[in-house]
């Protein structure tokens, strides 16, 4: 069973870590919810929020043919 240290940090299970997608360097947020209650959260890096959203917008190739003028 985890318990929180003098020095207020926790240990959390591996199994739990690994449930959650959670690996090491991974930013996480923590709230309280409640009383004796928190929360654990992977915080969403920018690169991964934003990732796929232009999908579908140019043809399969198009992009690579941008970037070639980028060199002439």
């Amino acid at each position: 069973m985890p318990k929180v240290s003098t020095k207020n940090q926790i240990t959390i299970p591996v199994d739990a870590l690994r449930a959650a997608g959670l690996e090491p360097g991974d930013e996480v947020t923590v709230r309280s919810v409640g009383s004796g209650e928190i929360v654990i959260a992977a915080r969403a890096s920018r690169v991964r929020r934003h990732a796929g959203i232009a999908e579908g917008i140019y043809r399969p190739g198009e992009l690579d043919e941008l970037r070639d003028e980028w060199d002439r």
